[in-house]
């Protein structure tokens, strides 16, 4: 019987009774999050785990703020930095835990900042506004960095740019500097919002919040440098795509790999598909609705059977048993009352890598 404990960390807006970021139990056997406490952080948009499981860190209204996380899975605050431009929208780190990079949605910027093996955070080490002009004026029309991710090798940062449509593909240098080496055009006017990667490392998920859909990549590093093919497109949505509501916004992947979910907004719907894992080659199973509005993030249980959705403008979380033969997910208990939520991530204490 496992016996590792999880909590789940919910980053919020901090208006109404939202103060940051809301810390849970998990009962990973029942499916079920039960809320413990909150910890005081402004506009908490995105957390992320450090990749040894010891450190949490948040997005803050001007910069970013690392806890330590206790036994009990309590937060305990360790410093705070400014990024010197606006609020951050995502966070990554290395797989080195040498470097944390921030994506500035607002601004365009790529932030890159120096972390310690004590948790603290250091000086920005360097700092890059994407630069364009994108093709929707009143939404895509300058660049907005949405999700910053290192490639399964640790070799490159993938930058995606909501705005302009693209990839921006960057190297560390030596000098611990950002170097653009290569960009990945996607469709124009598609909004691409989050990537991630397949868990041995062989393919690229995108997320788009105009066309709603889901691209799969090939990814190979090759001697002429990193290499993304697109093999396939899926839709997310469970029906015709409402070009003024509908909005492709989270994504998971069970931990063997086989299954991809996505949530998507004004359609509120969970998307499962199933996942060929010689080809990366995606199979809609299901779209259904969270019971809630503007599902803005999801996250799995560990046991890959139950799924949580964090419902913005509903400001609920709702949780789900998800039953892969019938292909269908099913309510369990009551949406959960929390304002403006943004992001959840449910991980183990003493955490390992899977848990990212």
């Amino acid at each position: 019987m496992d016996t590792t404990k999880y909590v789940a960390y919910v980053g919020t807006y901090t208006h109404g009774t939202s103060i940051g970021i809301h810390i849970y139990d998990v009962n990973v056997e029942e499916g079920t999050l039960s809320e413990r406490k909150s910890v005081a952080v402004k506009n908490s948009s995105y957390v992320r785990r450090s990749n040894n499981g010891k450190f949490l860190y948040s997005i803050t209204d001007d910069g970013v703020a690392v806890f330590r996380i206790m036994d009990d899975g309590d937060l305990e605050l360790i410093n705070k930095i400014k990024i010197d431009g606006m609020r951050g929208c995502y966070i990554t780190v290395d797989e080195t835990g040498k470097y944390l990079v921030v994506a500035g949605y607002h601004d365009g910027k790529v932030t890159l900042i120096r972390t310690f093996g004590d948790g603290r955070l250091g000086a920005i080490l360097d700092g890059v506004y994407h630069q364009g002009l994108g093709s929707v004026a009143d939404r895509n029309y300058r660049p907005r960095v949405s999700c910053v991710k290192f490639t399964p090798d640790n070799k490159y940062l993938c930058a995606v740019d909501n705005g302009i449509d693209q990839i921006k593909i960057y190297q560390i240098t030596d000098s611990d500097k950002l170097r653009l080496i290569d960009i990945v055009r996607l469709k124009r006017e598609s909004g691409p919002w989050r990537l991630r990667f397949s868990n041995d490392g062989r393919f690229a998920y995108v997320i788009y919040q105009l066309d709603n859909c889901v691209d799969v990549f090939r990814y190979e590093d090759t001697k002429d440098g990193p290499m993304f093919e697109k093999i396939q497109t899926v839709m997310t949505p469970s029906n015709d795509v409402d070009e003024l509501h509908d909005v492709s916004s989270g994504i998971s992947m069970t931990r063997d790999g086989r299954y991809l979910f996505t949530s998507t907004a004004g359609d509120d719907t969970v998307s499962m598909f199933s996942v060929d894992t010689e080809t990366g080659m995606l199979t809609k199973e299901f779209s259904l609705p969270v019971s809630g509005e503007y599902p803005k993030d999801i996250a799995l249980f560990p046991d890959g059977k139950h799924i949580a959705s964090v419902n913005h403008d509903s400001d609920t979380i709702t949780v789900f048993k998800v039953h892969y033969d019938k292909k269908i997910m099913t309510m369990k208990g009551k949406p959960m009352k929390l304002d403006a939520p943004n992001c959840i991530l449910i991980t183990a204490l003493q955490a390992s890598a899977a848990d990212k």
